[in-house]
């Protein structure tokens, strides 16, 4: 019975569902989408993966064979609702142009500081304690459909490796929201504008979905939209999985491809997300003896926990 209640909260290991902190891990990673949770007050997190991507512009027989790394790494302290993180991706590239013509460069290719505010949590109800009505104990929670909210920004910088330089400094911002349907079904989506200042303002969306298969196991598939003047309108569809070694270690590997005619493309990733917690329940001080408050706690956590 144990194994079954477990496996109802492994989402965790994907994205924080109820709370800022949790008793294990909640990483971003395999997936692009951000959930408008944070990882927790006084918790160091570091998400890092390698990943490969294949692209080829067939109107102009161009094609690009990318290997790389990159390592997210985010961060909250005195506010439970606010994180900031940092993103930086090292790349290499083999450019091949007509008339078999080929470049190679590399360096930074990414450097971008951010933050994130959670706006609004959604509350649900706790039906397991409905024992009157079997109906009501297992009918949908229609708050479910309201999903909770969070913002994003960013700033990209430009200190990057030479090849890889754009104009200047620019900013990014996002609506995150999140629905979570059941303990074991999320839905995240991301709301996105990028390189906010210039002319050639980026728009997209993502739209992930995530399911619990066992107490160790989930999986993921995603959905990517990119808008831009001066370039074809991109879709991507992709997939994965993470497991979760431990409360503080989770691995993960995705998939993803292109859904356009005009340009092909294919990514693979693979990684590791590991924390640092150094998180304590905050003091409450009241005319009894100074106690400890309880914490919203994870899944895990409230599972095994017992009722402490």
């Amino acid at each position: 019975m144990k194994r079954v209640l477990f496996a109802l909260f492994i989402l965790i290991s994907f994205q924080n569902i109820h709370a800022q902190y949790t008793d294990i891990i909640n990483s971003k990673r395999p997936g692009f989408s951000e959930s408008p949770y944070g990882v927790g007050t006084d918790v160091y997190q570091f998400e890092a993966g390698l990943f490969y991507r294949d692209s080829n512009t067939k109107n102009l027989f161009e094609s690009t064979n990318t290997f790389g790394g990159e390592l997210f790494f985010r961060f909250s302290k005195f506010i439970e609702r606010l994180e900031v993180n940092l993103n930086v991706a090292y790349q290499g590239d083999e450019l091949n142009y007509p008339l078999d013509i080929s470049e190679k460069i590399s360096g930074i290719s990414d450097l971008r500081f951010g933050a994130k505010y959670l706006i609004y949590e959604q509350k649900y109800t706790d039906k397991s304690k409905e024992i009157r009505s079997w109906k009501a104990r297992n009918s949908f929670d229609t708050k479910r459909l309201i999903p909770s909210v969070g913002i994003y920004g960013g700033v990209n910088t430009n200190f990057l490796s030479e090849d890889y330089k754009k104009e200047g400094i620019t900013f990014k911002g996002a609506v995150l929201l999140q629905n979570d349907f059941s303990d074991r079904l999320v839905l995240l989506t991301n709301l996105i504008v990028d390189e906010i200042t210039t002319e050639n303002m980026l728009y997209s969306y993502i739209v992930t979905m995530t399911y619990a298969i066992n107490h160790r196991w989930s999986f993921f598939i995603e959905n990517v939209g990119k808008y831009q003047k001066t370039y074809t309108n991109n879709y991507q569809l992709g997939t994965g999985a993470a497991y979760l070694f431990s409360p503080n270690l989770q691995l993960d590997a995705s998939v993803r491809t292109n859904l356009v005619a005009e340009y092909s493309y294919v990514y693979a990733s693979a990684g590791v997300s590991w924390r640092l917690d150094r998180h304590q329940d905050a003091l409450i001080q009241t005319n009894a003896p100074t106690r400890k408050a309880k914490n919203k706690r994870g899944f895990f956590s409230r599972l095994f926990g017992g009722n402490s």
